[in-house]
């Protein structure tokens, strides 16, 4: 599984919305992305960008990843987006997100733009790329698209958008459908998840636009989080908690993983077995590599380790 920064808690920030770029920082979401896509009106896009930078600029993100979600190739605004953000704001963008990717040249589009700048700006650092999925194209070409450039972190599935490309009837973005017999989205997910996993990315569910419906908010998180996603968006700072909980081991659960990782240790290090029983359950080197995720995924989520019970 990729181990990169945290994505837990992934809060969208309107880009036109000063008032939110201001209170952004001071939550507790593991990354925030300033969006200068969906969530800012045609007409406000341009002045976004300025807003955006002078947000990334002024605004104290060090404990976060940041990134901008700027427009798809497919918009008059893309390379303006790209152009502005990074020439203004570059040291501290960790990411830019791409939108309704369909094709890897779309990702080797972006990463080629990123390197004549970050050449010709001087950049310190590298920015990554995340690339959404949102349409049936996308999800198609999803193995391409995550195996197209070193600077992909990121996976995100998009329900709105794709609901609409594949004209499944529902009005409101990242709902279960209670009338059909499973998870639709379970192909999705896991189509996505894959791609991910086989090229070291993580992966990240999309939003739930029923921002006070906290159960059922709660409820598709942990859908996510059993298939194995990494985290899903924030729409709104009250569903950080819920996102930060679900998408953490529990103590017990951190315990055990650490507890079967010494056990294991001991049989084949100490008594140079292959297998042996923890308790009523036998481990092997398969129950290890479930326990090292689990362990990992603890401690970084600040996790300690409460007793050793092997």
């Amino acid at each position: 599984m990729a181990l990169g920064s945290p994505r837990r808690s992934c809060l969208s920030v309107p880009g036109s919305s000063e008032k939110m770029l201001g209170k952004a920082p001071t939550l507790n979401q593991d990354q925030s992305f300033l969006d200068l896509e969906d969530s800012v009106a045609p007409l406000e896009k341009v002045a976004a960008r300025s807003l955006v930078v002078k947000a990334l600029n002024e605004q104290d993100w060090s404990k976060k990843t940041i990134g901008v979600r700027v427009n798809a190739w497919d918009t008059e605004w893309t390379v303006k987006d790209v152009l502005s953000v990074v020439e203004g704001a570059g040291e501290h963008i960790d990411f830019i997100m791409l939108p309704k990717v369909q094709s890897h040249t779309e990702v080797c589009a972006l990463d080629l733009l990123l390197t004549q700048l970050e050449k010709g700006l001087g950049l310190s650092k590298r920015i990554g790329i995340e690339a959404q999925i949102e349409n049936p194209k996308g999800l198609v070409a999803v193995d391409e698209i995550a195996a197209a450039s070193d600077r992909l972190e990121t996976i995100i599935f998009g329900p709105g958008d794709f609901a609409a490309a594949t004209g499944m009837p529902s009005l409101t973005v990242g709902a279960v459908q209670d009338n059909y017999p499973g998870d639709h989205w379970h192909y999705v997910l896991m189509r996505i998840l894959m791609a991910a996993r086989a090229n070291g990315l993580q992966a990240v569910d999309g939003p739930y636009a029923q921002i006070r419906d906290l159960d059922g908010f709660r409820e598709v998180s942990t859908r996510a989080r059993v298939l194995g996603y990494d985290g899903k968006w924030a729409l709104n700072p009250a569903q950080i908690g819920v996102l930060n909980e679900v998408f953490t081991p529990s103590q017990d659960e951190y315990d055990r993983a650490e507890d079967i990782l010494d056990a294991y240790r001991k049989a084949t290090e100490e008594d140079r077995l292959g297998a042996v029983m923890y308790g009523d359950e036998m481990i092997d080197e398969a129950s290890r590599k479930m326990a090292v995720q689990i362990a990992q995924q603890g401690r970084v989520a600040g996790l300690v380790r409460s007793s050793a019970t092997n």
